[in-house]
């Protein structure tokens, strides 16, 4: 199975099953010197597992991670870093009836297809459970970017059709709801949403917003290197996102040029700190996302993913095709999937152009 690396210069390759001995991650290309600790990488974990709240998979799992190579003393060596989290709380018999099933929105049918045998326990490497290894390398490199002055922040937009407000708008807060929403009135309706699906055994999506601020102008080649591109890629390479936006997205299509084109002068810097020119020549707004060309330009990369639904109906009555033909329902473990999609987007999205 190809594809399992991503990146040139920091180079990562991730390995593991959702019910196998564990997840696990090579990280090479990151320098020596760097400050590097269990606890660095266990943060931003913390932030993913499973089992936090009633609108997440109810596996418990500690997703205790363990520095096997690369860091002595509490820095990096400038030798590839492993990392390996066990698995704890499998449940593989909670699979025992699907092996013969197709589930929809799942990758089984494409699994047998194209290689002709798959591990129906949860999926095997394309389960959900596989992005453990994203987020701990995402934790290094957001670790080795906040050394260069770039940060990464990352929150939940919107779930079930329920966004946040700007003016509204509080990072702080998403620390206060479990939804990881910066607004409060948008969290408490959106978990009142995410119970009358749960009551009626259905599961919805959202949207996260990715924010890297700090980086400076200049990353990203302009034709099929672009960095517009090469953060594409890599969001939608975590599986149940299926959809892609920078700047203002989708939305510039609807746009005329006076309202949507950048204009220029001598900048200074926003009340919200978004601007990074001060005193200098730059963008006097934001509606490209932070890049030109496909180079970044200095100012906020700002980006957005949309995650669909759980593919997995709570009712047992949606019906799955069997590979003989025949119908079947299958159990679920989880609702929503937006939560912990937040800080896998924010360390996703800045690993690539390390």
């Amino acid at each position: 199975m190809a594809g399992s690396a991503l990146g040139t210069i920091l180079r990562v390759t991730t390995w593991g099953e959702s019910h196998g001995k564990g997840i696990g991650v090579v990280v090479d290309g990151c320098p020596a010197g760097l400050p590097l600790e269990e606890g660095d990488i266990q943060s931003y974990l913390n932030r993913r597992k499973p089992g936090q709240s009633k609108f997440t998979t109810a596996r418990q799992e500690g997703d205790q991670v363990e520095i096997l190579s690369g860091v002595f003393g509490g820095r990096t060596t400038g030798t590839p870093i492993a990392l390996e989290v066990r698995n704890t709380d499998q449940r593989s018999h909670d699979y025992s009836n699907i092996m013969d099933i197709y589930r929809p929105g799942h990758a089984d049918y494409t699994f047998d297809q194209k290689y002709g045998f798959r591990d129906y326990r949860g999926g095997g490497r394309s389960s959900g459970r596989e992005t453990i290894a994203r987020v701990a390398a995402g934790a290094i490199a957001c670790r080795l970017l906040e050394s260069l002055g770039i940060t990464v922040r990352a929150y939940t937009r919107e779930v079930g059709g329920i966004g946040i407000s700007r003016e509204r708008f509080d990072l702080d807060e998403m620390w206060n709801n479990r939804l990881y929403m910066p607004d409060a009135q948008a969290a408490a309706r959106a978990e009142t949403r995410l119970e009358e699906l749960m009551a009626g055994k259905d599961s919805c999506g959202g949207v996260v917003e990715c924010i890297i601020r700090g980086m400076p102008a200049g990353a990203g080649e302009p034709v099929f290197e672009k960095l517009d591109a090469n953060l594409a890629k890599a969001m939608l390479s975590i599986g149940a996102v299926k959809g892609f936006e920078i700047g203002d997205g989708f939305a510039a299509s609807r746009a005329r040029g006076s309202e949507n084109n950048d204009g220029f002068g001598i900048s200074h810097k926003a009340a919200d700190g978004s601007l990074y020119f001060n005193g200098r020549i730059g963008k006097q707004t934001n509606h490209s996302g932070g890049t030109l060309g496909g180079i970044s330009d200095g100012s906020d990369i700002v980006m957005r993913a949309a995650i669909k639904h759980r593919a997995k109906g709570r009712s047992g009555g949606g019906s799955h095709g069997c590979i003989d033909g025949g119908r079947h329902a299958a159990s679920v473990h989880d609702i929503q999937a937006g939560p912990g999609a937040g800080i896998l987007c924010a360390g996703q999205g800045i690993k690539d152009q390390t």
